[in-house]
C-alpha cells in the first residue's frame, strides 16, 4: 500500500497540477520551472468553418453563409442534422491519440461564442447571458482526451459576439449586426464568457492558457480596414484588459495570451502590461522564414521580458514548416499550427476526403444550373460529415516528416517500401528535406514578402506537400498520380531494394509535348543509365521507353531521376 502511494505521488507530481504553465520572463514554464516549448496544432474548421476549408469560399465564406448555402438545399432541419453529425466527428479521442502520437505536446482550440451563449439579439431579455451546454461540453470532453494524453490546451477565442474585425471569415462575423467593436452588449457578453470559462477550468492543469480574442482586425483610426496601420489600438488593449480583470477574479493561475491588432501582429499604443502572467501571440504565413521577419516581435519580448507564442501558422509548403520549425526552435518560441483538417488538404497534417456528389453541391452552388433534390444533397453532405471521422481521414505523413524528424535529421527515408524487381510510382520518392529526397525549382509561397513569389509550390496540389508537383493520372496502370510540370535540373530520389545483385531492365512510362531527356544516378552521383524521350504528342498521352544493363547491388539503393530539360511528366518507372 505504501508503495502504491508513493507511486501515486509520483504520477501526480509528474502528470498533475505540477504541470500547471506559467511564465518566467521570457519562458514558459511548468511549476517545477522547466522550459515549456509548445509545439502545438489548432482545430481550424471544427467548432467554426471558414469557407476555403469546405471549398465554398468563392460563394460562401463565412459560417452562417454556409448554412444558408445548405439549409437551401435541404431545410433548417436538415443543416441542423448536418451540424450535428460534423460537430460530434469532426473531433475525437483518436484524433487526439494521433496528435500525441505524431509527437505535438498541445492544442489550440478555436471556439465559436454560439457555442456556448446566444447571440446578443438572440437573448430575451437584454443584456442576458444564456448559456449553453454544447459547447462547454465540447470543451471538457477534448480537455479530458488532452489529459489523458499530457497534452495542453488553450482556448482560443476565434469567433468572438459580433466579430473582432472586417475580416468576416474568420469569426463568422454579420456584418448587418452590430460588431464587438460597435457593441457595448457584444463586449460585456465577451467578458462574461470568458469569466465562465475560466471559472469552469481554473484548476485545471492540462488548460495552457487562455487566447483571449483571435486575430482581431478592425480600423479604429487608421486606413486599413484590418487595422494594419493603427498606432494606437486603444479599444482593443482596453477590452483585453477587461477580460484578464475578470477572469482574475476567479482564476489567478493560468496564462492569459494577448493578440494584436492587424490579424494579431499589430502592437502599437500597448498600454502599460497590468497582468504578471501574460504572453504575446502573433500570426505568420507566406513570408520568410529568417530572424528579420521575427524582428518586431523579438524586440517586443525583449522590452516587455514576457514569452512570445506563434499561435497560428502554417498553410505552406513542407519546405516552409521545416525551415520555421527550425527557426523558433533558435529563439525558444512555441506554435501552433493550422489547421488539422480541411476538404482537398495538402497542407495538413490530415485530408478530409471530397466526393463527386459532394463536388456536385459545389457546383451548383457556384455556377448555379438543375437543383440537387433534397434527399440528394442530404446523402451528399452527410458522407462528408462521415469522412471528418479520423478513421476516414487521410493521415499526411510528408507532412508529419517535415515538422518533427526533418527539422533536426537530413537523411532520407523511403516513402513506402519499393523492392525490385517491381514498379515504383513518381509520387513515391523519398521523404526528406529538399536537396536530399528532391530538388525543385518552385517549393515555397512567400507572397507577404514578395507578392512576386506567389507559388502554388505543388501546382497539382495531389497527395504531398513538398515542391514537387502531383497530378491526377489517367493512364491505364497508376496509384492516381503522376509528377508533372518538371524543369530542367530538377530531380527525385528514391530507395529500392533489389532482391538479387546484378544489371537490371529498366522501363519508363512518361508523357511530353516535346522531346527531352533524362538520366538515372545513384545518391553519390554516378551515372547509371539515360534516356532520350521523344513527345508522346500531350500530357496525359503515355508511352513506356526502356534500357537495359542497370547495375543495382542487393539490398538498398538510392535512385535520382534528374531531369535534363522541361516538361517531362512521369508515372511510374519498373525495374524488371
Amino acid at each position: 500500500m505504501k508503495r502504491a502511494i508513493l507511486i501515486s505521488a509520483l504520477l501526480l507530481s509528474q502528470f498533475g497540477t505540477s504541470q500547471l504553465l506559467k511564465t518566467d520572463g521570457q519562458k514558459i514554464v511548468n511549476d517545477r520551472g522547466e522550459n515549456i516549448q509548445l509545439r502545438g496544432l489548432g482545430l481550424g474548421g471544427w467548432m467554426l468553418q471558414e469557407g476555403y476549408m469546405l471549398k465554398t469560399a468563392d460563394f460562401a465564406g463565412p459560417q452562417y453563409k454556409i448554412k444558408e448555402k445548405i439549409a437551401e438545399l435541404i431545410g433548417k432541419d436538415g443543416m441542423e442534422s448536418f451540424y450535428k453529425a460534423y460537430l460530434k466527428n469532426g473531433i475525437t479521442k483518436p484524433d487526439i491519440d494521433f496528435l500525441k502520437k505524431a509527437g505535438f505536446n498541445s492544442i489550440r482550440l478555436p471556439m465559436h461564442y454560439n457555442l456556448y451563449t446566444l447571440p446578443i439579439e438572440k437573448e430575451p431579455k437584454k443584456g442576458q447571458n444564456t448559456w449553453l451546454d454544447e459547447g462547454f461540453k465540447m470543451t471538457d470532453d477534448l480537455l479530458k482526451w488532452c489529459a489523458d494524453n499530457q497534452l495542453y490546451l488553450i482556448l482560443d477565442l476565434h469567433a468572438v459576439p459580433g466579430g473582432q474585425g472586417n475580416d468576416v471569415n474568420i469569426s463568422d462575423n454579420d456584418k448587418s449586426k452590430p460588431s464587438l467593436w460597435e457593441s457595448e452588449e457584444n463586449q460585456k457578453k465577451t467578458i462574461a464568457l470568458w469569466k465562465k470559462l475560466a471559472e469552469r477550468y481554473k484548476d485545471e492543469p492540462w488548460i495552457g492558457g487562455y487566447d483571449l480574442i483571435n486575430e482581431p482586425n478592425i480600423n479604429f483610426t487608421g486606413k486599413n480596414p484590418n487595422g494594419t496601420d493603427e498606432m494606437s489600438n486603444a479599444p482593443l488593449w482596453k477590452l483585453q484588459k477587461d477580460i484578464t480583470e475578470a477572469i482574475r477574479t476567479v482564476d489567478k493561475k493560468h496564462i492569459v495570451i494577448l493578440e494584436g491588432n492587424g490579424w494579431g501582429n499589430n502592437y502599437n499604443g500597448l498600454t502599460p502590461l497590468w497582468d504578471k502572467n501574460l504572453v504575446f501571440s502573433f500570426h505568420k504565413y507566406w513570408n520568410n522564414n529568417d530572424d528579420a521577419t521575427l524582428k518586431p516581435i523579438l524586440d517586443l519580448r525583449e522590452k516587455h521580458n514576457i514569452p512570445i507564442w506563434l499561435g497560428e501558422t502554417g498553410e505552406n509548403s513542407n519546405v516552409w514548416f521545416t525551415e520555421l520549425i527550425q527557426l523558433l526552435d533558435q529563439h525558444n518560441i512555441g506554435y501552433a499550427f493550422w489547421p488539422m483538417k480541411k476538404i482537398d488538404n495538402i497542407a495538413g497534417i490530415t485530408n478530409v476526403k471530397i466526393t463527386p456528389e459532394y463536388q456536385k453541391l459545389l457546383d451548383y452552388w457556384k455556377n448555379g444550373g438543375e437543383k440537387p433534390s433534397k434527399e440528394f444533397a442530404t446523402k451528399a453532405l452527410m458522407k462528408i460529415a462521415d469522412n471528418y471521422k479520423f478513421s476516414n481521414t487521410e493521415i499526411k505523413n510528408d507532412v508529419i516528416d517535415a515538422m518533427f524528424r526533418q527539422t533536426t535529421d537530413g537523411s532520407t527515408k523511403p516513402f513506402k517500401n519499393h523492392v525490385v524487381p517491381g514498379r515504383v510510382f513518381a509520387s513515391e520518392y523519398d521523404l526528406g528535406r529538399m536537396g536530399s529526397a528532391y530538388q525543385d525549382n518552385d517549393y515555397v509561397n512567400l507572397w507577404v514578402s514578395d507578392p512576386a513569389k506567389r507559388s502554388e509550390w505543388n501546382s497539382g496540389n495531389q497527395m504531398r506537400n513538398d515542391g514537387v508537383d502531383i497530378y491526377l493520372c489517367n493512364d491505364k496502370i497508376t496509384n492516381q498520380y503522376y509528377v508533372g510540370k518538371t524543369e530542367k535540373g530538377e530531380w527525385l530520389q528514391y530507395t529500392i531494394n533489389a532482391k538479387t545483385d546484378k544489371a537490371y531492365g529498366f522501363d519508363i512510362r512518361y508523357s511530353s509535348n516535346n522531346s527531352a531527356k533524362i538520366r538515372i544516378e545513384d545518391a553519390a552521383g554516378k551515372q547509371l543509365a539515360t534516356f532520350s524521350l521523344n513527345s508522346t504528342g500531350g500530357n496525359e498521352t503515355w508511352k513506356t521507353v526502356s534500357a537495359k544493363g542497370l547495375n543495382l547491388k542487393k539490398g538498398e539503393n538510392k535512385l535520382r531521376i534528374i531531369f535534363e530539360n522541361d516538361g517531362v511528366n512521369l508515372n511510374y518507372f519498373e525495374v524488371k
